[in-house]
């Protein structure tokens, strides 16, 4: 079939747009600019822009997307470069932030600039492990806890056994068992490398509960996620027990440092913080303690080839600011949920796995995690630097000029 008959006969509906490939001898790249002259033929509009590209649709059709006719564009700038004193990553990084918010890259870098000259930021991982909660239907509460206790008691017996033969590098860790009522929530917890590991600990979860089936007949599997994973959305679970890397961020800014830089003084800025990201937050019963974490995580996200959705989980965190008894600034913001990978997923397109190298941490570390991990200190870094300037704009007064210059 020729180009053109083809536009015709997808903008006409007579070829649907997941059929195309088949009409292209499998070629997505020129599925892909059939579909979208389809479009454009059929709406009556122009997706030029859309259509300019360095990416392979062959290598992104069938891993990344489906029905593909282009790209959205973003604009990536740089913050940095950012002292990093952590387990992993050590030395000065630059951030990659995609975004089309003005003054967000001018304020994460004054951060950037600000900590480093103050010696840099001290970056510790409290824990790492990706959670999937499937959902089983017991006979009764009682059976439940059968169920739950044989799985607690056998955990090692699932790994070796059901888990490692569907993944070499997810590692099943713990389990949590939730009942309500004749409801078995299994939330179980994996390590998995330098992979964010959602769609290991989802294939390793359905192994494990086709062997739960097995043992125990009348108990049956109904859903792989049973929403206590919690996975994209807002929730108490994960602000307390955390998923995906869990880390924190501190530093010590000196008087000095702040008045310089900042233009503000260590008390204002922790006063603005008790206030409006304590009190404001608790008020609200936000699962955000913190000014503005799904900025930079957002923007780290869309330049790194993250799971957009889990910017959800990012955002959520606590940020405290102190003076010391020398009269300088502590500041620290934790995050209890930072999910993220460094292979697999969006990492493997060429302009977020580019946007990695930047950073140092594109594909898999030696040994393997050790890049996911120096990801997580990195972004970690970023968040504070973001909390510390956003803080100190709004201490001096400074927040809606800098929106005035940068972002009309």
């Amino acid at each position: 079939m020729e180009f053109e008959e083809l536009v015709e006969k997808v903008a006409s509906g007579e070829v649907k747009l997941h059929q195309v490939e088949k009409y292209t001898n499998g070629d997505k790249r020129l599925a892909t600019e059939i579909r979208r002259k389809a479009l454009e033929k059929k709406l009556g509009v122009s997706l030029g822009d859309i259509g300019h590209y360095s990416v392979d649709p062959n290598r992104l059709i069938g891993k990344n997307i489906e029905n593909m006719i282009g790209v959205v564009q973003i604009p990536m700038g740089v913050a940095g470069p950012l002292k990093i004193n952590g387990e992993y990553a050590k030395g000065e990084f630059y951030i990659p932030l995609a975004t089309t918010e003005g003054a967000l890259v001018a304020s994460v870098n004054r951060g950037c600039s600000a900590l480093t000259e103050a010696g840099g930021v001290k970056t510790t991982i409290i824990a790492d492990k990706m959670a999937r909660a499937p959902l089983l239907k017991c006979p009764d509460a009682r059976r439940a806890r059968e169920v739950a206790d044989w799985v607690k008691d056998n955990l090692n017996y699932l790994q070796e056994e059901v888990v490692s033969a569907v993944t070499k590098h997810g590692k099943l860790r713990g389990v949590k068992p939730f009942i309500v009522g004749n409801n078995l929530y299994l939330r179980f917890e994996f390590e998995t490398g330098d992979a964010m590991g959602m769609n290991m600990v989802t294939i390793s979860s359905e192994e494990i509960m086709k062997a739960i089936e097995e043992r125990f007949p009348d108990v049956k599997y109904l859903a792989l996620s049973g929403n206590l994973c919690v996975d994209k959305k807002p929730n108490a679970l994960n602000f307390i027990e955390g998923r995906g890397k869990t880390v924190i961020a501190e530093a010590v800014i000196p008087r000095e440092t702040v008045g310089k830089k900042l233009k503000t003084t260590p008390e204002l800025i922790a006063e603005v913080n008790y206030r409006k990201n304590l009190v404001g937050s608790a008020q609200a019963a936000s699962y955000g303690f913190n000014a503005h974490f799904g900025n930079i995580v957002g923007a780290i996200f869309l330049a790194t080839g993250q799971d957009e959705a889990q910017i959800t989980e990012g955002s959520h965190g606590i940020t405290l600011a102190e003076v010391t008894s020398e009269g300088d600034l502590y500041m620290s913001i934790t995050m209890p949920s930072l999910e993220i990978g460094t292979v697999g997923g969006g990492t493997r397109v060429p302009t977020q796995r580019e946007a990695l190298s930047i950073m140092g941490v594109a594909g898999g570390g030696d040994p393997p995690g050790s890049n996911a991990k120096k990801f997580g200190e990195i972004v970690a870094g970023a968040v504070l630097a973001g909390e510390l300037s956003l803080l100190a704009a709004i201490a001096a007064k400074h927040l809606a000029k800098a929106h005035k210059e940068l972002g009309r």
